[in-house]
């Protein structure tokens, strides 16, 4: 259990029941720990501080990262809670995997390789189905599985430097494990544009299309953050808990198991496949895929 306003890092003893699951057969695939990768605090009028940790990598995902989330997950369950903010560390929010684990997890079993899409599914869901409202605050860059994070969360506050991109096709892997929670934030059409060209927008066309709800200038983006979270706290919380579940259960985002587990088994597919393998060499070689038009002839 967290101790009420004191800042708490993930320790691999408390880690260890999501991350057994996920590293198991998977234990070469990463080199840092995951002590920090998320940090969590709740503060006396129960709101959950959730930071995603890895800043000099702009908190890109690995094995660690999303154990930890899930392990946050379960800890803060068992907490009084009434709101969490989601923030990232550093001058990013989230730009979505590692490419350098993502290519490690591709050339591993078929097994594992699922289960790292699996867990990676379950975390966006399960931040999606939070009884609580949450609330991200966005900065700089946020790419790929950054935007189904934001799209999960009930709330989006950014500062007037942040980015975006859904970015997965341009390496030749599919999304598909966020799109129904991209349909709830920004509807199908935006993401027929936007997840097909893989094209960066800015804040204000975030907002325009309903990824964002506010912009503010960077300075203010924790107090803005505040802001809304004590207009959470001024209503009911069993009102806002039923009436949050009333909107997910109309939502796109509202799976039958047997469509949930089909996402996933499409995602962890479409990784080892010969596109993904020419997406992710051009992405680490640094040049055009061949598919790119701009790759020149050898």
């Amino acid at each position: 259990m967290s101790v009420l306003g004191h800042e708490q890092a993930l320790c691999p003893a408390d880690s260890a029941r999501a991350e057994s699951a996920f590293n198991e057969g998977m234990k070469q695939m990463n080199q840092s720990t995951p002590s920090n990768a998320v940090i969590w605090r709740v503060d006396e009028r129960g709101v959950a501080y959730i930071t995603l940790n890895r800043p000099q990598v702009y908190n890109a995902y690995n094995g660690d990262l999303i154990a930890a989330l899930l392990t946050a997950f379960d800890r803060l369950a068992g907490e009084p809670l009434r709101a969490a903010v989601i923030t990232g560390a550093g001058r990013n929010f989230q730009a979505g995997a590692d490419v350098k684990w993502l290519d490690t997890v591709r050339r591993a079993s078929p097994q594992d390789n699922l289960r790292a899409s699996r867990m990676t599914a379950e975390a966006i869901q399960r931040l999606n189905t939070l009884p609580i409202p949450t609330v991200a605050l966005v900065q700089g860059a946020c790419f790929g599985g950054g935007t189904g994070i934001v799209a999960a969360c009930d709330i989006v506050i950014a500062a007037d430097n942040a980015i975006f991109s859904i970015a997965e096709v341009r390496i030749g892997v599919a999304g598909t494990i966020i799109i129904p929670q991209l349909n709830d934030a920004i509807g199908v059409r935006q993401v027929r544009r936007y997840a097909l060209t893989a094209e960066r927008f800015d804040v204000e066309e975030a907002h325009r299309i309903g990824l964002v709800h506010e912009i503010v200038p960077l300075a203010d983006l924790e107090g803005a953050g505040e802001r809304v979270v004590d207009h959470l706290l001024a209503n009911g919380p069993e009102a806002i808990a039923q009436t949050k579940a009333c909107a997910l259960g109309l939502a796109s985002s509202n799976l039958e198991d047997d469509t949930f587990a089909g996402l996933i088994e499409s995602h962890a597919a479409k990784r080892q496949s010969e596109e993904a393998a020419e997406g992710f060499a051009s992405f680490l070689e640094k040049r055009p895929a061949r598919w790119n038009p701009t790759q020149k002839p050898t």
